[in-house]
């Protein structure tokens, strides 16, 4: 599950407990209903945090509950847990246009691993800072046998600017620190500790608040930025200052 809490203009979504933080049904819906509720009380200067606590930001989706669901009901086939894995892939994609459409600047603090689906999760802000002590970021789907989603690849290919990068990341599993991450381009920067993660975050978050932008413009001028992303996510972008002014 997750918190939210704002503090002046920055929201802080928190992914609470010390366990892996799985993305099944019911913790992607508790974060969608935190970016819901981020959104509508959006003004010009919000920003959005988003952490985790414990030793994982997130160790992707949850498949031993798509595992034991299936298997509870004796009456289903096997293809049952294929069947609930796409279910949570179409839900994430989902929380991923969220964050890709928020009329907001978010940054991920990332203080432990983020693996697979937990690393899109990441990504998917506009900021990532990492922890340099503990974490890595990790595209497991090679090591475990699992094709990756089409919005999966596009994100990366949106976010991740070196060919050989998203080479290593996805054909690889290349499992990157953060000092390592910094030099990919994955992440913006690395921190001693998850304070200082979090410190260098609400810095971050106070410096973007302070522009005091047009969370809309803010929107469209981002989904401009990535047209591939947002054509799979099914987004649409429009003409603002159009809108207002012609």
């Amino acid at each position: 599950m997750c918190t939210l809490e704002k503090r002046g203009n920055i929201f802080f979504l928190t992914l609470i407990g010390n366990d892996q933080h799985l993305l099944n049904p019911t913790l992607i819906s508790s974060i969608r209903s935190a970016i819901s509720e981020v959104n509508s009380q959006s003004t010009p200067g919000s920003v959005l945090i988003t952490l985790a606590q414990g030793n994982y930001f997130s160790n992707g989706f949850d498949l031993n509950w798509a595992k034991s669901t299936s298997s509870s009901d004796q009456s289903t086939s096997p293809s049952k847990a294929v069947d609930l894995i796409v279910h949570m892939v179409h839900l994430f994609k989902q929380l991923v246009a969220d964050l890709v459409s928020l009329p907001m600047p978010t940054i991920a603090a990332v203080t432990g691993h983020a693996a697979a689906a937990g690393m899109i999760l990441a990504i998917s802000h506009d900021y990532v800072l990492m922890r340099r002590d503990r974490g890595v970021l990790y595209m497991s789907e090679i090591d475990i046998g699992m094709t990756i989603p089409d919005y999966f690849a596009a994100m990366v290919r949106s976010k991740v600017g070196k060919p050989e990068v998203r080479r290593d990341v996805l054909l690889r599993g290349v499992k990157a620190k953060a000092e390592e991450a910094v030099g990919m381009g994955l992440v913006d920067s690395a921190h001693d500790s998850a304070e200082r993660v979090v410190e260098a975050g609400v810095r971050m978050g106070e410096e973007l608040g302070d522009k005091k932008w047009d969370g809309e413009v803010y929107s469209e001028i981002r989904k401009s930025l990535y047209p591939e992303l947002c054509n799979v996510l099914s987004l649409t972008t429009r003409d603002i200052a159009k809108t207002r002014f012609f």
